[in-house]
């Protein structure tokens, strides 16, 4: 062991960006206070992320694919999914995504406070899944609704209420299936939830827990995180009007998602996955037994010197080799090229909608706290 490992250090009500700003100097490695081993420094969750023989995703007791998945199995179900999610198969969707931005920015009202997270953040990231998914829009509220208890459930430890709001999106889930069965819409070319009921993985077809879980995969934790990634890039475009001016003249659609995912590095939303030891490991100079809960901290992986210099300072280029946003691996997030694409085009659609973005000087940002990171509230006035 290279340093003393403090026992039992716990992130509750604190920022998890400026937490393990502070620890990561110290630790490469710590223990939480719910007695999970958290790796903080980039080239340890590098290696714990690539050694999928003894650091396991299966770490939950609910079905969770892809993400929950292992070996083989993993390597099925991504190869049905994934065609969901690759540029061929998200084109038809540009322009409906397209216009979801452009409507909900042009009902946004200007010269006055609105919040980044939820008032656009959490209402985009509902319309675009929507879209995409092919789901009513008469469950846009519900949706809406859901999103703001499930960060509130979230933040509270409350393992009971988290249950029970994972169990009513589930039910939100089912109603779609069940709106989604029938000869019409299951046949629908364009219709992704109808097409996922079709899907083999094997040679065979999913079940319906097979299919809620994907949904869920796709959707429970996406809308959230997209609310917060709005969050991150308006205070970013905020805070620095020499980007925003040169976003706004106009770049190529790569230049632009290569800001997109270094603003996210730079303050990630996206904190942590976990894994679970298939057997004894040494990492980071400490020996950790068989069947060891260990957290892969993205957010502070992101800010190490060791690899970044100042964690703050803007390089796309030079960084994107080693930015962690999306995860690294096998178990890389199949969403990346969806969730790059909506971000893409909701901001293009703003800087052309509006002359100026800026914080409300009447009213402070918030920080949002673990397990989340990035803004819990963003006050922004749209010029």
């Amino acid at each position: 062991m290279t340093d003393h490992i403090p026992d039992e250090l716990s992130v509750v009500g604190k920022d998890p960006r400026a937490y393990t700003d502070t620890l990561r100097p110290l630790h490469g490695i710590v223990r939480n206070a719910q007695g999970e081993w958290v790796l903080l420094r980039h080239a340890l969750v590098v290696q714990a992320a690539l050694d999928h023989e003894r650091f396991s995703n299966a770490v939950s007791s609910h079905l969770q694919i892809p993400n929950g998945l292992d070996a083989d199995e993993h390597t099925a179900y991504r190869a049905a999914l994934d065609v969901f999610l690759d540029a061929q198969a998200l084109a038809p969707f540009h322009e409906r995504f397209r216009r979801v931005a452009a409507e909900l920015l042009a009902a946004l009202p200007r010269g006055v406070a609105v919040d980044a997270v939820s008032q656009l953040g959490a209402r985009y990231a509902v319309r675009a899944q929507s879209a995409w998914l092919s789901w009513p829009a008469d469950l846009e509220e519900r949706l809406v609704a859901w999103v703001a208890e499930n960060h509130a459930a979230t933040r509270s430890g409350d393992r009971a209420w988290t249950q029970r709001v994972a169990q009513s999106f589930d039910d939100i889930i089912r109603t779609v299936l069940d709106h989604c069965r029938g000869a019409a819409r299951e046949h629908d070319a364009e219709n992704v939830t109808a097409r996922l009921m079709r899907t083999e993985v094997n040679g065979k077809p999913l079940g319906e827990a097979q299919i809620v879980s994907v949904l869920r995969n796709w959707t429970g934790g996406d809308l959230g995180s997209m609310a917060l990634c709005v969050g991150v890039l308006l205070h970013y475009l905020a805070t620095q009007p020499a980007l925003q001016s040169r976003l706004r003249a106009g770049v190529p659609d790569a230049e632009f998602d290569a800001v997109i995912d270094e603003i996210l590095r730079i303050d990630d939303p996206f904190v942590s996955n976990r894994r679970v030891t298939t057997c004894p490991v040494t990492i980071g100079g400490v020996a950790l037994p068989e069947g060891a809960r260990v957290k892969l901290n993205w957010t502070s992986a992101n800010r190490d010197a060791a690899v970044f210099g100042d964690p703050d300072a803007m390089d796309p280029q030079r960084n994107a080799p080693h930015n962690l946003v999306y995860g690294i691996g096998k178990h890389v997030c199949p969403g990346r090229l969806l969730a790059t694409l909506q971000m893409r085009i909701l901001l293009r659609e703003l800087l052309v909608a509006t002359a100026s973005i800026t914080l409300d000087a009447q009213q402070p940002a918030e920080r949002a706290i673990s397990p989340v990171g990035g803004w819990a509230k963003l006050p922004v006035v749209l010029g």
